[in-house]
């Protein structure tokens, strides 16, 4: 059974459960009201054994789910006295990135977020979440402000990539990009990312690149889509599932590969179904990851920084 069965599946035996709980409210009838319960446990025994043998692909599915938390969602959740702030001061402004300061667990931070929208109208404004050039100078004015003030940086990470249009090429989004690697590892204050969702590609890494990087356990990180891998190594866009599997795009992968510095478990089922919980995961690894980095001096950082992305990529030769 593939993941979108499965929830149509969980949403049939959801809407008997509400029906149950509606008939049982109405007319006092215990009855309805065992069924509902007896329901419910059936319904989370399903989910335990399903996603016990999740898959690369599903994941990969969770991560993008309709319904899964958007950074404007967490950013409402947690923040305090949030104050987004716009444009590039270069180009325009970009709808995918949003950012500005906010109090989060105690502390004054700039928060940044990749962010898709729900209808279609938001979807456009916000490209879907794919950012432009401008985006990405956007969210490094951002950072560069909150170096300039120590405020430690907080991104939220949910991207297929970066924008492919020929004019966002023709505005530098490579050079922005770039640039914003470099910088990133260079700011002179704590950040820490987060992969809430897709993590694709540069278009990912453009605020990514942080001292501490976390992912939620059914969000991916890969240089590429499956399905773009799919096409060029197997000549089948078809074989996302095959691609995923091969390219270890899981927050667990991640992890074991030394890519990241740790997964925040979300609720049975995918963030989708208790966001609210979710968002306190959150909370507690965001708490934890400043208490952290925000003792440390500036060189402390910045070493501990430097060693950190300079220990990507090695392996052990085994003769």
């Amino acid at each position: 059974m593939s993941i979108q069965e499965f929830e149509q599946f969980l949403a049939e035996l959801d809407d008997n459960i509400a029906k149950l709980d509606q008939a049982a409210q109405r007319t006092a009838n215990t009855t309805a009201s065992a069924e509902a319960q007896k329901l419910r446990m059936q319904r989370d025994s399903y989910v335990e054994r399903f996603f016990a043998k999740l898959t690369p692909w599903d994941n990969v599915l969770l991560a993008r789910h309709a319904q899964r938390p958007y950074a404007l969602d967490y950013i409402n959740a947690l923040c305090d006295d949030f104050v987004e702030l716009h444009g590039d001061r270069l180009f325009g402004d970009d709808g995918a990135l949003v950012g500005g300061f906010a109090r989060l667990v105690g502390h004054s931070v700039m928060v940044l977020g990749q962010q898709k929208g729900r209808d279609l109208k938001e979807r456009q404004r916000r490209n879907f979440g794919y950012m432009k050039p401008e985006g990405y100078r956007k969210a490094l004015r951002l950072m560069q402000l909150a170096g300039k003030f120590n405020k430690p940086v907080v991104s939220f990470v949910d991207t297929p990539g970066a924008d492919p249009n020929v004019p966002s090429e023709e505005r530098g989004i490579s050079e922005a990009i770039a640039r914003n690697l470099r910088e990133l590892a260079i700011l002179p204050t704590p950040t820490i990312a987060i992969v809430i969702g897709e993590g694709g590609s540069g278009g990912a890494l453009g605020i990514a690149v942080a001292d501490i990087v976390l992912m939620l356990e059914h969000s991916f990180y890969s240089v590429i889509a499956p399905e773009g891998c799919a096409a060029i190594i197997a000549r089948d866009a078809t074989r996302g599932s095959d691609a995923a599997r091969w390219m270890k795009v899981t927050a667990h992968d991640a992890l074991a590969l030394g890519l990241i510095d740790g997964v925040i478990k979300e609720p049975l089922g995918g963030a989708h179904r208790d966001p609210a919980a979710t968002a306190e995961s959150l909370r507690d690894a965001i708490s934890n990851a400043l208490a952290q980095l925000t003792p440390l001096t500036t060189d402390a950082l910045l070493n501990r920084r430097a060693k950190r992305l300079r220990g990507m990529g090695r392996f052990q030769a085994i003769e």
